[in-house]
């Protein structure tokens, strides 16, 4: 059985992070600043990793750091000098990297009819689709020099379901779901795990205007603390390439995928 053919794909790396033996490893969160990734820096602090949080907001990078006695770096995703010099200082700073959360992360907020703005569409595809992918790029080396890692990379159900809302960024997070199940089975031979983590709305910054509207349709806002819960239990699995839902009501799993119809002779 192939990646592509269940949620499940293929068994873990040996190399994996697990969330049972963080001590001693070193992790990497882009958009560590505030909100899920700055939950998750201080729930892998508390297991005993070392963590290196990135972000553009230098203030609350500095004391998510403080508060996860790690150390904190300016980095704009958009760009792959700042991925690169992120990976070097986890480096540096603690000799190794075993794990980047590839989070960091912006609301759209435009559409492709009269709404469409050309800088705030290059800006969402810049952070959420090019931050994945200059993080997994500057991270493989380094991770394949510590004998295996994991990359685990912030996507959401937009990127399993569509979005008749937000039709951009439903492609963006589309685009790093597909990224994480392509990535998946070439790695797994140096060790490296693959994943996405896909949460529906979270109570984080992101929602901006639209958690009102979410609110006025009963629409259920998730705990950040339940996706932290859903991005360790994504750490213990013995899959690789698969993409964990996060929903209300619902205990997080792997999102099934049906398998694609291959061609007939």
């Amino acid at each position: 059985m192939t990646q592509n053919d269940t949620a499940g794909g293929a068994a873990a790396p040996s190399g994996a992070v697990r969330p049972d033996r963080l001590a001693g490893k070193v992790a990497l969160i882009t958009g560590g600043a505030n909100g899920i990734g700055a939950a998750v820096a201080r729930r892998l602090a508390a297991g005993g990793a070392r963590v290196v949080v990135a972000d553009v907001d230098d203030e609350a990078a500095q004391q998510v750091a403080r508060d996860a006695g790690g150390t904190a770096v300016r980095c704009d995703v958009r760009r792959p000098a700042d991925s690169e010099k992120a990976v070097a200082l986890a480096v540096e700073r603690y000799g190794r990297l075993d794990l980047a959360f590839l989070n960091a992360g912006v609301a759209t907020g435009c559409g492709l009819g009269d709404d469409f703005d050309l800088e705030r569409y290059r800006l969402a595809m810049g952070v959420n689709l090019d931050g994945v992918v200059f993080g997994a790029r500057a991270a493989i080396p380094a991770l394949r020099a510590a004998g295996g890692g994991a990359i685990v990379a912030t996507a959401s159900m937009a990127g399993i379901a569509g979005i008749p809302a937000d039709p951009v960024y439903a492609a963006n997070k589309h685009a790093v779901v597909g990224l994480v199940r392509s990535l998946a089975p070439g790695l797994a031979p140096s060790g490296i795990k693959v994943q996405a983590l896909c949460p529906s709305f979270a109570d984080t910054a992101i929602l901006g205007d639209g958690r009102g509207l979410l609110e006025e349709m009963g629409f259920p806002i998730l705990p950040v603390s339940a996706v932290v819960d859903a991005f360790m239990r994504l750490l213990g699995s013995d899959g690789t390439g698969e993409c964990w839902f996060v929903v209300p009501g619902r205990e997080s799993a792997p999102f099934e995928f049906r398998r694609a119809p291959g061609p007939r002779a």
